[in-house]
């Protein structure tokens, strides 16, 4: 009995949990008989796919989790990359990358307000040294449509994550084959390219996933750093939450729905991945 004693804490949240989120689903479905709302529909999905303002937050969603985890995976890799290659994968350079992903996103809010809006501290740095002559003159990185603040923070995060996430099997790669194809003539950027990434690549995709599902679900910095309207999606759904009219709550759980079945697919092919990540170590120690 000690494994499952050991276990209840972890399956009592799980069922919780699971409460919780079969609730949200029926009253996504228009089943809330406190408020009068007994018939179960699909009308509340529809109004999710067929609102522009609800269509919009989606796209904004989109557009920060596809941009925001790609550059991460990218510049992660060249990171790790960096690491790898100079020799320090057992140094404080790597404890350092640790820090941005132990900081809470609400910090790092305040942190890109306090660098990067109109009257940061980049934006009085510039008007010092004469490059802007006005507040207005620094761009608008913050609150504004094209969400580059909210890029920037994820990223400011991100990088290490993925840096971080594949240095052990980069390292392990480049000492062994990478450098086994380096002393055959290879050249040290040519064995990454060909041996070394595509190796770590089942790696990068995980993390990519990871955080792509993280950023498309978060709440904190859409809503502290991103734009009036359109709002990202996790906003738009607590907008609908809080309304007056207690009815709309039913669209904010049809909206929590959309985001759950995008975060279970993604959950899906970070599993298809790892199985066929461990179908090719096993091929590999045969």
């Amino acid at each position: 009995m000690r494994p499952y004693l050991l276990l209840a804490p972890l399956i009592l949240l799980g069922i919780l949990f699971l409460l919780g989120v079969g609730n949200a689903l029926i009253q996504s479905l228009g089943y809330i008989p406190a408020f009068g709302m007994t018939d179960l529909t699909l009308e509340y999905y529809k109004q999710v796919f067929s609102n522009p303002t609800l269509i919009a937050s989606v796209k904004v969603s989109l557009v920060i989790a596809v941009v925001s985890s790609v550059l991460a995976a990218i510049f992660g890799v060249l990171l790790c990359a960096a690491l790898v290659m100079n020799g320090y994968v057992r140094d404080r350079i790597v404890q350092a990358i640790k820090i941005p992903i132990l900081i809470p996103h609400t910090i790092v809010a305040l942190f890109m307000i306090m660098f990067l809006s109109q009257n940061g501290l980049l934006a009085r740095i510039l008007f010092h040294m004469g490059l802007i002559t006005a507040q207005d003159g620094f761009p608008m990185l913050l609150y504004d449509t094209n969400h580059i603040g909210i890029i920037l923070a994820y990223l400011w995060k991100e990088i290490p994550f993925v840096a971080y996430f594949v240095l052990a099997l980069m390292t392990s790669i480049n000492s062994t084959l990478g450098e086994a194809a380096e002393n055959l003539g290879a050249s040290g950027i040519r064995s990454f390219f060909h041996i070394t990434l595509p190796l770590c690549m089942p790696a990068v995709n995980k993390a990519l996933l990871i955080i792509f599902a993280f950023s498309f679900g978060a709440y904190e910095l859409p809503f502290l750093l991103g734009a009036t309207i359109p709002k990202a999606l996790p906003v738009q759904a607590y907008v609908e939450y809080i309304h007056p009219d207690l009815r709309h709550r039913a669209y904010a759980m049809a909206m929590n729905g959309v985001m759950l079945l995008i975060t279970l697919g993604i959950s899906g092919m970070y599993y298809l991945l790892s199985r066929k990540t461990e179908r090719m170590n096993g091929e590999q120690r045969g």
